[in-house]
């Protein structure tokens, strides 16, 4: 009888859906509502949507001029149709949408949900008859997403500096945004960084992507877990469907609370009265495997639009650099321009291919930004103009570090100026970075700190303004740029400032690639394509003008960007006195060495421990070029390595199909003995910095503490 009872409430639960499936996936929207009831992974059976009570269909956030605090909930609207309009395509109606606090407003939203070989895209456009600003639209929206089971674990992946970070969702939840800011317990990720939000369990995962690499506005991938988790000290989340409790409202009777996690994209359109627009299409689709096949999504859709920028031959060979800051804005004057050359000198004898030069304009590092005027404190123009060419006669190419988003708040500039091309909020005050401590105790106690505004790259008048200043820097002929922080703008995401030259509010992201663009057209025109524009771990569809990045990382960092791009050039800092792991996670991952030691203050010889290790790594990766170098990155993919302690590995696959795995020992005092095992593989041969001769080899190799070694597929 029970039997009966639930297959009858399933077929009536089926017979009030419309359903999209194909041979990988099935997803479920409800007749009346438009909501999304039901999806599931049909090659895993993963449940990803799974009670339909809990389904949701959007959310608007519409501010009134009196309140502020008032939303369109998709539960309270009826759809006005929702229509299977082919075998793979639905598309979704609402009008006259009901608010909580203004009453039925002229607003129409339109869906089309498109399922094609298993990749689900969800497009959407409103249409705001109203005289109010809809702010946000969270589209699609899941009421109850799903770990595969209630055993495994749940993260979301998303790309920021170089690295693919990992944040928990289940079964811990912690809250990312203080109990004091919400409801529930939050954690967004923000598209400006990542264009795509990977929902990653052990062995299998959801990819979602905001299908516009343009970024024509901010999108924030949401998580949000009710109604909390069991303990504020383990974050752990309820396994039970339900837990004893009152809902929030306290508008019901009910003893007990559903446990759900809530999923959403919020989309910040800004869209304004009697005005249309389109949203941004959000794809997802499921995979099996770790965070690669996810990544390998992105490289697909990437490989659509990306177009990979000019970059100079000599960057392209095995080479290192080597930082060095000369001032500070607390005028220290520690280099001046005519003593650079013994600088370039030092890294011409011990093979180093370029000086990135900090500090060098007025005002120090994060002082006097964003002009780009030399300091009377260090020399002349002149002075360092010679500096330059008489490094670079030598071999060694000089990098100019420069920064063009900020402002210094006190340089008299800032004030006759620059002000004019700050970002405000939407009270009109205008926003402001806390700039940086260097060396004294003034501050580093954050007393006297050169506060920044931020500049608006959306504004045309600020990039002509910003080229200005990029031309004096491009005047002293050295070989190229590092636009340091180009991967932020501080604070702000928007700017809501009236007298610049586009309707606001801006998303100022929007900004950077047209900022880039013509920047490097002046650069072109003075100097020609073989200038290079490098940039501080910036975003990957960034690279289209800048062809060099330079990041930090640590031992945990995941290798996306050299994953998703083999051959671009990426510099690693190395700062330790005997910095053998970091040189060694630079052989792991094809980054160049850049040479750091005194926190990039120093000569390279102060530090000849890693000096010397770090000249041994790039001997070996000259002398093994095809298959360290020119070979693609492919990670730990393509091989398996077992050893008797903590090592990391990476695999390379050469034009011809072989491959090389590199293996480092992370221990800093125990042997490993590690068994590397390549599928099908030829002739194998080990070779290390220490003994860069050939020898044959079965696959199981004895590593010293901290060092390395490869094998390759002869």
């Amino acid at each position: 009888m029970l039997l009966v009872i639930v297959l009858q409430s399933s077929q009536l639960l089926y017979c009030r859906e419309v359903v999209l499936q194909d041979k990988k996936l099935l997803v479920a929207f409800d007749k009346n509502t438009g909501a999304l009831s039901r999806m599931i992974n049909k090659t895993t059976g993963w449940v990803i949507e799974r009670r339909a009570g809990l389904a949701m269909s959007f959310r608007l956030f519409v501010p009134l001029p009196d309140r502020r605090y008032n939303f369109v909930l998709g539960q309270d609207q009826k759809a006005a149709s929702v229509e299977k309009i082919s075998d793979h395509e639905i598309q979704i109606e609402w009008k006259n949408l009901k608010s909580e606090y203004s009453g039925v407003l002229p607003i129409a939203l339109t869906a089309t949900i498109t399922l094609n070989d298993g990749a689900l895209t969800f497009d959407a456009s409103l249409e705001n008859n109203s005289s109010l600003t809809v702010e946000t639209i969270d589209y699609p929206y899941f009421g109850d997403f799903n770990p595969p089971s209630k055993n495994t674990s749940m993260s979301a992946r998303t790309m920021w500096y170089g690295n693919l970070g990992s944040d928990e969702i289940f079964p811990r939840f912690s809250n990312e945004k203080g109990y004091w800011g919400d409801f529930y317990p939050t954690k967004t990720f923000d598209s400006f960084r990542s264009l795509f939000c990977l929902i990653q369990s052990p062995k299998e995962g959801l990819y979602v992507e905001m299908k516009d690499p343009t970024q024509p506005y901010y999108l924030q991938y949401t998580f949000e877990q009710h109604p909390a988790d069991f303990s504020s000290i383990t974050n752990l989340v309820p396994h039970e469907d339900k837990i004893p409790g009152k809902p929030l409202s306290g508008k019901s009777s009910d003893s007990e609370i559903p446990v759900h996690l809530e999923f959403r994209a919020c989309h910040f359109i800004y869209a304004h009265p009697n005005t249309a627009t389109r949203l941004a299409p959000v794809v997802m689709e499921c995979y099996k495997g770790d965070w690669h096949s996810g990544v390998d999504l992105y490289k697909a859709w990437r490989a659509t639009w990306y177009k990979a920028p000019y970059t100079p031959g000599w960057i392209k060979d095995v080479n290192s650099w080597q930082q060095l800051q000369i001032n500070s804005p607390e005028q220290d004057y520690r280099v001046k321009y005519t003593e650079l050359i013994k600088y370039g000198e030092e890294c011409a004898k011990n093979g180093v291919k370029a000086i990135q030069l900090v500090g060098w304009n007025k005002g120090g590092q994060d002082g006097g930004d964003p002009m780009q005027d030399t300091d009377p404190g260090l020399g002349t123009t002149q002075e360092l103009k010679e500096a330059i060419a008489k490094i670079q006669a030598l071999g060694v190419k000089m990098i100019l570090f420069g920064k063009l988003n900020w402002a210094d708040k006190t340089t008299e500039e800032y004030k006759t100026e620059f002000y004019k091309y700050a970002c405000t909020d939407p009270y009109g005050i205008p926003y402001e970075q806390g700039g940086y401590s260097y060396y004294t105790p003034v501050q580093l106690a954050g007393i006297n700190n050169h506060r920044r505004a931020v500049m608006d790259f959306l504004d045309p008048d600020y990039r002509n303004a910003a080229t200005k200043e990029f031309e004096k820097l491009l005047d002293l002929s050295a070989s190229g740029w590092l636009f340091d922080e180009n991967c932020h703008h501080g604070p702000v995401k928007y700017s809501f400032a009236t007298d610049h030259d586009y309707t606001a509010p801006g998303f100022i992201y929007k900004g950077d690639l047209p900022m880039a663009d013509q920047l490097r057209a002046a650069a072109d025109k003075k100097d020609g394509r073989d200038f290079l524009f490098a940039g501080e771990g910036f975003q990957d569809w960034l690279r289209q003008d800048y062809s060099a990045s330079y990041f930090r990382i640590n031992e945990n960092s995941t290798p996306v960007d050299r994953y998703i791009d083999p051959q671009a050039p990426m510099v690693i800092a190395v700062t330790g006195f005997d910095d053998r792991e970091m040189i060694n996670f630079c052989l792991l991952d094809r980054y160049i060495i850049e040479y750091e030691p005194y926190n990039f203050k120093g000569e390279i010889t102060a530090y000849p421990l890693t000096l010397a290790y770090g000249k041994k790594v790039d001997e070996l990766r000259r002398k093994y070029k095809e298959y360290l170098w020119d070979a693609d990155f492919q990670d730990t993919k393509g091989a398996d390595v077992n050893a008797d302690g903590k090592i990391r590995y990476s695999v390379f696959v050469t034009k011809s199909g072989k491959r090389a795995v590199v293996v480092a020992n992370l221990e800093e005092k125990k042997l490993v003995t590690a068994k590397v095992e390549i599928p099908k593989h030829g002739k194998l041969v080990v070779v290390s910095q220490e003994d860069q001769n050939e020898h044959a080899t079965t696959g199981t190799v004895k590593i010293p503490a901290l060092s390395a070694a490869v094998i390759i597929e002869k």
